[in-house]
């Protein structure tokens, strides 16, 4: 178990944690929550011994391994697979000690570090660091392609990977959804319920800790408070305990009233529709848990728009890409005041895209878009840098926009309005390239409030901020009047602030008749389907409907079928003859290294027996290479029939 007990621990001058007890059983999987700067990833560090407590008892199985997310970005063009492979600790341990065994030509010790392998699962390490690859989103493409080939949110995936290849004791994630899409957290969330080792996540997606935790930390003015149950379980046991404080619950009544009042016109005026009622139970949880979302001591609003054009914007014949590669097409779709729109789509799918040619950060390839007279087009990106500008301060970002929006603005004003940003003091002046995640989400909202928008576009909003700061962009979204465009793969903004949805796939855009666990069911069952397809050993027979009509064609697909067929034929006869070879050298590894767990065999026998599992080994190895090679051309050709 993990104990704390009295401990004090400082991050330069600041007090991080303040006489801190608490005891972490093994097994447990923990939330630790907190506001951003609070103290969450020193705690991590201390865990990790990269801080040391100032004061107290901090006590840990010495014995145990360790795995987190690492959180540099990897430059190497080692393949993709070797670099997640090397999260296995373990069986980086037992390659290396069979590496020296083999340089010192001992027998024994070869024996000893082939059983270190195998009981590492060295023989199906690959395969399982590959499918772990794909649940994240990786295809089988881009299974050996170099890590430095992939850009930084798909190299974080490629870290978090590696970290859940480790046959670890602790796990330590700190936010690790943060770089995933709805697809990919899914996978995740059911891969970390399986895990049994402890686990101690920072998370600010509320969804995914209520689907994870069963321990929740609260770190808060330095004090760390142990509650029993999942993030909800603790906003209600929180809730009950504000009640109770009367005195400082007066003084939350008038917030409280405001949110009241909204969520009593949205359920007056909320279809029957599926997606609408979602959101009213989103909203219920709202209002139970007014008295601690309105004690935040961090909350804004957007202004009312000057005016809501009816319609905002309307597409016809619509396509998005880049340059000349097209990525969604024939869109024809409106945009109509006061919607509140969940796009959802796989990663690749050209969610990003979209609304980026929407915010006319990029042209449409094709088709028109018609803006409503008066459209004022607030965009949140999804890497905020794409509106920022890393060498200039709040103050500049500020002083450059109301140039542009309110020229008559003075600095102060500016300054004033920045403070309610949490920008304050020198801050201001700050460079944006040295704020942290959080700050520069807070940064782009707080711009986006001062344009007085009508259509908010926002992509991925939630990615650096903390659970206060989520709650807050909640509540103001949620009090908007004008139209919401919203991409996230937090679940929980995503049923609180929207009624309908778009799905992007397949090169498209079309509703979605569902709400979230609707969508979470399709994910599922789509990621099903192409498992057994995978698994097929054959291409399914093109429909009657598909086959050419004229008759050249047919003859043409017949030669091109038989042409594929003949080059098939030898590949898959060397396919049959490697798996019987496998079939061979698998029966006689099994018995090599059931010899090795027989003390009555003759050490001279051993030191031989030793020598011949390294030399099954690598050929089973080489065989496996070879027969992936073999499959994926079979595969192609396959392919190319459909």
């Amino acid at each position: 178990m993990i104990t704390l007990r009295d401990v004090t621990l400082r991050r330069g001058v600041k007090v991080v944690l303040d006489a801190a007890t608490v005891t972490l059983q093994p097994g447990e999987k923990i939330g630790l929550i907190g506001r951003n700067g609070a103290g969450k990833s020193s705690l991590f560090a201390m865990l990790t011994n990269r801080l040391h407590a100032d004061g107290g008892d901090f006590d840990m199985p010495p014995r145990w391994r360790l795995a987190e997310v690492a959180q540099n970005m990897p430059e190497t063009d080692e393949g993709a697979t070797d670099f997640v492979l090397q999260g296995d600790t373990r069986l980086m341990e037992a390659q290396a000690q069979l590496a020296r065994a083999e340089a010192e030509d001992d027998g024994h010790a070869i024996a000893d570090a082939h059983h270190a392998i195998s009981d590492a699962g060295g023989f199906d390490a690959r395969s399982r660091a590959q499918a772990m690859m794909m649940g994240l989103g990786f295809t089988v493409a881009q299974l050996d392609a170099p890590v430095n080939s992939f850009s930084g949110g798909w190299r974080m995936r490629l870290q978090l990977a590696r970290a859940l290849m480790c046959p670890a004791d602790l796990m330590l994630l700190d936010e690790p959804t943060n770089h995933l899409d709805l697809d990919a957290l899914v996978w995740l969330e059911a891969w970390l319920q399986r895990y049994d080792g402890t686990l101690i996540v920072i998370s600010h997606d509320r969804e995914f800790l209520d689907a994870i935790t069963r321990v929740t930390l609260h770190l808060d003015d330095a004090k760390l408070t142990r509650y029993g149950g999942n993030y909800t379980a603790f906003e209600e046991m929180r809730a009950e305990r504000m009640t109770l404080q009367q005195a400082s619950y007066e003084k939350q009544k008038e917030r409280i009233a405001h949110l009241q009042q909204f969520i009593d016109r949205f359920k007056a005026k909320a279809s029957k529709a599926k997606q609408a009622q979602s959101r009213v139970k989103a909203l219920a949880r709202m209002e139970k848990l007014a008295p601690v979302l309105t004690a935040a001591d961090f909350s804004f609003e957007f202004r009312e728009p000057l005016n809501l054009p009816n319609p905002m914007l309307a597409m016809q014949d619509v396509a998005c890409g880049y340059g000349q590669t097209i990525i969604v097409r024939d869109i024809d779709r409106s945009v109509l005041a006061g919607q509140r729109i969940g796009i959802l789509g796989a990663n690749g799918q050209g969610k990003s895209t979209l609304v980026k040619t929407v915010a006319r950060m990029q042209p449409a390839l094709a088709g028109t878009i018609t803006e409503g007279k008066g459209l004022a087009i607030g965009y949140f990106a999804q890497q905020e840098m794409d509106v920022l500008r890393p060498g200039d301060s709040p103050l500049n970002h500020m002083i450059r926009l109301a140039r542009d929006v309110s020229p008559q603005a003075r600095e102060q004003e500016l300054r004033n309005f920045l403070g309610q940003f949490r920008f304050e003091g020198d801050m201001v002046h700050q460079t944006v390239g040295t704020l942290s995640g959080g700050e520069k989400a807070r940064l782009v909202l707080a711009m986006l409030v001062w344009q007085r928008p009508n259509l908010l576009l926002l992509d991925e909003p939630t990615n650096h901020l903390d659970l206060d700061t989520r709650e807050a962009l909640s509540m103001a979204l949620n009090e908007f009047e004008g139209t919401v465009m919203l991409v996230s793969h937090d679940r929980a903004l995503l049923r609180e602030v929207c009624d309908e949805f778009w799905l992007v796939t397949a090169g498209g855009v079309s509703p979605f008749d569902g709400d979230l666990d609707d969508y979470q069911r399709w994910l599922l069952d789509r990621s099903k389907e192409q498992a057994k397809a995978m698994r097929g050993s054959g291409a399914a027979k093109p429909s009657a409907e598909a086959a050419p009509k004229r008759k050249e064609d047919r003859k043409a697909a017949a030669l091109a079928r038989q042409q594929r067929a003949d080059q098939a034929k030898p590949l898959r006869k060397e396919l049959t003859r490697i798996d019987h070879r496998l079939g061979v050298l698998f029966s006689e590894r099994d018995g090599l290294e059931a010899m090795f767990a027989d003390d009555t065999v003759a050490p001279a026998d051993l030191a031989d027996k030793g020598k011949r599992l390294k030399l099954v080994t690598d050929e089973i190895e080489q065989l496996e290479g070879r027969w992936l090679e073999v499959s994926t051309q079979i595969d192609e050709l396959t392919a190319k029939a459909d």
